[in-house]
Formats: structure tokens, C-alpha cells, sequence
């Protein structure tokens, strides 16, 4: 079935502590399906998968806060931008707005934010797919596994970064669309799939007040959960796609998660990199109908 990229419905709004959180909704029958984006990302990276699950289920696409068109609050003093907090909304966002328990799935950072969610609140999961977890190599945890001159560069960088003016700078020279589509074109193995669309749902939210202060806040962001913390913990089964080009987060570590009780299935999507679900639609939406097919 051919993936269309453009969504049926206006994006809608909740508010959640105060904040403004945008998501979209396809399809009104059948199990509650909840996609939560990546590091930089939103809802719109979903928009061809929410119209092919939204024929047979109640599909919920939400902007993290700090992303998309949701609030950007400020870090430190109005929110912590911590999975634990992603991991909350997310499960406030099931009980207030979905009103039953959910198939989660996430993408990179996403997954993490899933799986936090599910580990905090049970009653809401049914299920997590974990589409190239994120890997968080830049986790002080993981610092010994990195070559002792990256890893200065990375946390000599993170420490200019926290510096405000220069930080601000540095998002400045990111947030320019043809950074944006060089920096799409590293971690999408097809390079149509890069295209203006793309770049205007990414960019859209960086001219955002506050936007700047997220990037800021997430990459100094050395702490919290990793995957292999949360996977033992998991309260329901899990799914872990991964496209096997991802230059970011490596298939063969990626592998290691495979041998966790609660995953019932590894697969490896060929030729495919960071973003399986907006690369390559046609591969990913058939393996999520039948995941969730199989459990209603």
C-alpha cells in the first residue's frame, strides 16, 4: 500500500502542565497506536504512517515538549528536558487524551522516551517498537568505550556549549536548511527521501523561541537511562527494528538488545538508515500492522 505524505487532519492541541503539546490523530476503530519522534523532530515525521495504520487503528502522533509545535519551555527553571519527563508526558498524553493502553513506538531518542514511559506507568503498555534505538554514546556511562580523543572533543564541546552566546551560535549555524539536508543525507541511506518537505517540517520548529535552550539543554544531556537499563525492565514485549546503513546507531551494537526476554523479534531492515519509517514507509507499515495485528 502506497504511503501518502500528507495527513488528513489539522494537528491538534493538549495541554499538559501548563504546556501546549501538539500531536496528530488517524483512524477512530480499533487498538491505540502512539509514535513519539526523534532528537530535532516532531509528529510530521510520521506523516506516512499515521494515514496507512490510522484504516485500521487509533493512531496518535505527539511532539515531544521541546519539539515540533510544542512549548519549549525554559530548561532549569520551568522543566528538566529528561526522559523521565518525556517518559511522563507520554504517559499522561495515553490516560488523558488516548483514554486506553497503547502500542508504543518510537525512533532514535524516541525509544528511549517509549520505554521510560512503559517502565513508569505499565498500565498503559501493550506493547513498544523501537525503530534504531538511540544508542546515547555521548552517556558519561559510556565514555570508556570511546577513543580518548573524542571523547575530550565531545565533552569539551559540550561544555562551550552550555555557554549560552556560544551555544546560541553554534544552533544558529545548524538550523539553516542546507546543514539540515547534509546532515539528512548522512543518516538516510536514500538520498530522495531527503527532500523539501523534510527540511520544512525539521526547520519549522527552530525558529521557535526557546528552541535554541532545548538543543542547548539535550546535548549536555550526558545522564538518565540507557537502553539496556530499560529493556531489562520492561513490563511488555518489544519489537526492535533497525536499518542497517544508520552511520549514528550501529546495527552491530544495536544487535546486542536482541538478547533481552522481553524482545521478541529483531529485525534488520537492509539498505535502510536512521529514519526507516520516513525512508523507506512501503518496508516499515507492513511490519507494524502485523506486530500489532498479532496482539488484538
Amino acid at each position: 500500500m502506497a504511503a501518502t505524505t500528507t495527513a488528513i487532519h489539522p494537528p491538534k492541541t493538549w495541554t499538559w502542565r501548563g504546556f501546549k503539546t501538539c500531536y496528530q490523530q488517524q483512524g477512530t476503530e480499533g487498538a491505540a497506536v502512539v509514535f513519539v519522534h526523534g532528537f530535532g523532530a516532531s509528529w510530521g515525521h510520521w506523516r506516512k504512517n499515521l494515514p496507512v495504520l490510522g484504516e485500521s487503528y487509533r493512531c496518535y502522533a505527539i511532539d515531544l515538549i521541546g519539539f515540533g509545535d510544542s512549548a519549549k519551555p525554559t530548561p532549569g527553571t520551568e522543566i528538566e528536558y529528561t526522559f523521565e519527563t518525556w517518559g511522563q508526558q507520554i504517559a499522561d498524553f495515553c490516560r488523558e487524551v488516548v483514554g486506553s493502553p497503547v502500542f508504543l513506538v518510537g525512533n532514535s531518542i524516541g525509544c528511549i522516551a517509549v520505554m521510560q514511559a512503559a517502565v513508569d506507568c505499565p498500565e498503559i503498555a501493550l506493547g513498544v517498537c523501537l525503530i534504531n534505538c538511540s544508542l546515547r554514546l555521548l552517556h558519561e556511562r559510556k565514555q570508556a568505550d570511546i577513543p580518548a580523543y573524542r571523547r575530550l572533543g565531545a565533552s569539551t564541546l559540550q561544555r562551550l556549549l552550555k555557554i549560552k552566546p556560544v551555544g546560541s551560535f553554534f544552533f544558529k549555524q545548524l538550523a539553516k536548511p542546507k546543514v539540515v539536508r547534509n546532515i539528512l543525507l548522512q543518516a538516510y541511506a536514500r538520498s530522495e527521501a531527503v527532500n523539501d518537505e523534510l527540511i520544512d517540517i525539521l526547520m519549522k520548529p527552530a525558529a521557535d523561541k526557546g528552541a535554541a535552550d532545548v538543543f542547548i539543554a539535550f546535548t549536555g544531556y550526558s545522564q538518565g537511562p540507557l537502553a539496556e537499563d530499560l529493556l531489562p525492565i520492561l513490563p511488555c514485549p518489544a519489537l526492535i527494528l533497525w536499518g542497517t546503513e544508520d552511520p549514528w546507531e550501529f546495527v552491530e551494537k544495536g544487535r546486542e538488545f536482541a538478547k533481552y526476554p522481553k524482545v521478541e523479534r529483531f529485525i534488520e531492515l537492509e539498505g535502510l538508515g536512521h529514519c526507516p519509517q520516513d525512508e523507506a514507509p512501503e518496508v516499515v507499515n507492513p511490519i507494524l500492522q502485523e506486530w500489532i495485528a498479532s496482539y488484538v
